[in-house]
C-alpha cells in the first residue's frame, strides 16, 4: 500500500489537477492519502483567496463569525455585500466568504488562526464542529501537540490553497475556494453556486465522471473572474440513500471515451428506464383500481401542493411531491366551511394555544393548525416522508379562499389529550408502566427522526405539551412541522436530548419546567445531595416522585433519574444519543 502511494505521489508532477480530494471525513484517523492537506510542490508567495463558512446556532451573524476569524465585521461586509449590518441574523447554513491570506508553511498551503478553547471538548470538536471540515481534527492535534485542551488556546491551521502555474487552468484561474461539503450538497449546485463549469470543478479536484463526495470533507472551487459572489441555490431534494451512507455523486462529465461505451450506456439507461417505467405503470392501474373499488378519487401526481380550495363536502386530494409518496400519503381537502363549523368558528373555547384550535368532525376529534401558506408545502412534504407509528398523523388541508396567505393543517387529537394536562390530571393518575410506555415509545420517535430518517432531522420542540396520550395510553409526538435537517453534524440533536430529559423529569415529578429551573434545581440528590449517603440519594427521590403516584418501581424510578440528569448535562457532548436512551427504556416499557 505504502509503495502504491509512493507511486502516485510521483505522478503528481505530471498531473494537471490543483490538488487530491480526499474522501476521509474530518474526523478520521492519520493517513497518507492525497489531499489530506492541499500540497505546494514549490515554494510561492501567499495568495488572497477565500475559505466558506456557514452560520449555525453558536454563530448566527457576521458579528460573531468575524470573531471566530479574527477579522473586522465591515471586512467581512464587504466581502458579503448581500448582507446588510454585522448583526443580521443569518438562518442556519447561510454561506460566509471569510477572506484569507494562504501561504506555504512545511509542504502545505495554510492559514492559521488562534482559537481559545472555552470548555473541555475534544480536537475532533473543534474541526469538525467549530470550523465545520475547514481541517482535520488530526491535524490540529499535531500543531498542538502536548496542549492541555481546556482553556488552551490553539494554532489552527485551516485549509486553502493557492493557483498553481503548471497546471492546465493554473492561468485562467484567480481563486481556489475551499468549501466544506455538508449532507445533501451536490456538485451541480455547488457549481451553480460560483458560476464555474463542471471541467474547472472536476480538475482543481481531481476527480472524474465516477467520483463521489462525501459530507464532511472540503472541495476547492476555481474562480476566474476577479470579484466573487455566492449565488443562492434553491434546497434540492435529498439525495437517494445509498448502503448506510449518504454520498453525493458527481455529475459525469462529457467527455467521453469511445462512441461504443456511449452506445453501450445509452442501451442499458434506455432499458432501465423501459423496465421502470411499466412497474410504475402497473403499480399506479392497482392504485386506481383499488381506490375505485373503495369509491375515491384518483389522483393526479404533481410535483406541486394543490393549492385551489374545494367547497363543499370534504374530498380526498394527495399532495405528495412524487408518485411514490402520492401512492403512500393521500390528504383531506377540507373547506373552511367545515372547518369553523368544526371548532364554533374559532372560538377562544377551542383555542389550544396561538394558532391551534381542537375541533370535531364527523365525531372525531381532531386538532387543527393555523400557519402561513407558503409553510404548508412544506409540513405537507416533510410528513409524506416520515412514516412512524409514535407520530400525531396529517390528516388533511384546508386553504383559506377569503385570505390566501394563511392556510389550516388538519392532525389527529389522540384521545387523552396532551402529556401535560395528563400529568395535571389528579383524579386519573397515569400509572408507572405507563409513564416508561410513554416515554419509551417518545423516544423511539426521536431516534427515528434522528438516525433512520434521510435526511435526519431534530425536532428542536420537544415537550410535554407537544406529547400526546392515545386512548391505549401510548406517547405521540406533535408538532412535526419545522425540525432541522441535521446536515452540519450532530449539535442541533442534543437539543432534542436536553428536551427529552425535560420529559423525563416531568413523568417523574409530574411538575412542570418552568424556565429550565426542574432540571437544574430538583435533581440534586443524585449529585450527593441529601448527606451523600445512598439512603439521602432514595430518600430525595421519593421527595421527588409525584405524590400520586403510588406503582412505581424505585429502582427503576432512580434509573430514570439518572438518565434524565444525564440528558439535560450542561456540555452538549456529555448527553446521551438516543440509542443509548433506548436501550435503557427498553427493558421497561412493555410490549408492543
Amino acid at each position: 500500500m505504502i509503495y502504491l502511494w509512493f507511486i502516485a505521489l510521483l505522478c503528481i508532477s505530471s498531473s494537471s489537477a490543483q490538488q487530491f480530494y480526499d474522501p476521509k471525513n474530518c474526523s478520521t484517523e492519520p493517513d497518507t492519502y492525497p489531499g489530506s492537506r492541499y500540497t505546494c510542490k514549490t515554494p510561492q508567495h501567499p495568495c488572497e483567496t477565500y475559505l466558506v463558512f456557514r452560520s449555525n446556532q453558536h454563530f448566527q451573524n457576521i458579528s460573531e463569525i468575524s470573531k471566530l476569524f479574527h477579522m473586522n465585521p465591515d471586512t467581512l461586509l464587504q466581502e458579503n455585500n448581500h448582507l446588510n449590518s454585522s448583526s443580521q441574523f443569518l438562518e442556519a447554513g447561510r454561506e460566509v466568504l471569510i477572506p484569507v491570506s494562504c501561504s506555504c508553511s512545511g509542504g502545505f498551503y495554510q492559514v492559521i488562526f488562534r482559537y481559545v478553547v472555552p470548555e473541555n471538548t475534544t480536537f475532533s470538536e473543534i474541526a469538525c464542529g467549530v470550523y465545520e471540515g475547514l481541517l482535520k481534527s488530526f491535524t490540529l492535534e499535531r500543531a498542538n501537540l502536548n496542549t492541555t485542551i481546556a482553556g488552551a488556546e490553539l494554532n489552527v491551521p485551516l485549509r486553502c490553497s493557492c493557483p498553481d502555474d503548471s497546471a492546465s487552468i493554473g492561468k485562467k484561474v484567480n481563486y481556489l475556494v475551499t468549501y466544506p461539503i455538508i449532507q445533501g450538497d451536490s456538485d451541480s449546485d455547488i457549481r451553480a453556486k460560483f458560476g464555474i463549469s463542471e471541467e474547472d470543478f472536476l480538475e482543481a479536484n481531481d476527480l472524474h465522471q465516477f467520483s463521489t463526495l462525501f459530507p464532511q470533507t472540503t472541495v476547492l472551487i476555481p474562480v476566474r473572474d476577479d470579484s466573487i459572489k455566492i449565488t443562492d441555490i434553491p434546497e434540492s431534494s435529498p439525495a437517494p440513500i445509498s448502503g448506510f451512507l449518504p454520498t453525493i455523486p458527481v455529475a459525469k462529465t462529457h467527455r467521453v471515451k469511445s462512441p461504443t461505451s456511449l452506445y453501450i450506456a445509452a442501451c442499458v439507461i434506455g432499458f432501465s428506464l423501459l423496465i421502470m417505467a411499466i412497474l410504475v405503470s402497473i403499480l399506479y392501474i392497482k392504485v386506481l383500481r383499488k381506490w375505485k373499488s373503495e369509491s375515491v378519487q384518483p389522483f393526479t401526481p404533481s410535483t406541486s401542493v394543490v393549492m385551489s380550495p374545494t367547497r363543499g363536502s370534504s374530498t380526498t386530494s394527495c399532495l405528495s411531491p412524487d408518485l411514490l409518496a402520492g401512492i403512500k400519503y393521500c390528504l383531506v381537502n377540507y373547506s373552511i366551511e367545515e372547518l369553523k363549523m368544526a371548532t364554533k368558528d374559532f372560538s377562544e373555547e377551542t383555542k389550544k394555544s396561538d394558532s391551534v384550535y381542537k375541533g370535531l368532525i364527523t365525531n372525531l376529534e381532531v386538532m387543527i393548525k393555523r400557519m402561513r401558506f407558503e409553510d404548508t408545502r412544506r409540513v405537507i412534504d416533510l410528513h409524506s416522508k416520515i412514516n412512524h407509528i409514535n407520530i400525531v398523523n396529517l390528516l388533511g388541508v384546508c386553504y383559506d379562499e377569503s385570505d390566501l396567505s394563511w392556510s389550516y393543517l388538519v392532525f389527529e387529537w389522540p384521545k387523552n389529550g396532551c402529556l401535560r394536562d395528563c400529568l395535571s390530571d389528579g383524579s386519573n393518575v397515569l400509572c408507572w408502566k405507563q409513564r416508561t410506555q410513554i416515554a419509551f415509545d417518545i423516544a423511539t420517535v426521536l431516534h427515528y427522526l434522528h438516525c433512520c430518517a434521510f435526511p435526519s432531522y431534530a425536532h428542536l420542540n420537544v415537550s410535554s405539551r407537544n406529547i400526546f396520550v392515545t386512548e391505549d395510553f401510548r406517547g405521540k409526538l406533535a408538532d412535526i412541522a419545522a425540525p432541522e435537517s441535521l446536515r452540519s453534524g450532530a449539535v442541533s440533536e442534543k437539543v432534542d436530548i436536553f428536551a427529552f430529559g425535560i420529559v423525563l423529569l416531568e413523568l417523574i415529578s409530574a411538575r412542570e419546567n418552568t424556565e429550565g429551573k426542574l432540571a437544574k434545581d430538583s435533581i440534586g440528590f443524585l449529585g450527593g445531595g441529601g448527606g451523600g449517603s445512598e439512603g439521602g440519594c432514595f430518600e430525595g427521590l421519593r421527595n421527588f416522585m409525584d405524590p400520586n403516584l403510588k406503582d412505581y418501581h424505585l429502582a427503576e424510578a432512580l434509573c430514570l433519574a439518572v438518565l434524565a440528569k444525564a440528558c439535560v448535562a450542561d456540555d452538549p457532548l456529555h448527553r446521551p444519543t438516543m440509542d443509548d436512551i433506548m436501550k435503557v427504556l427498553a427493558k421497561m416499557a412493555s410490549p408492543q
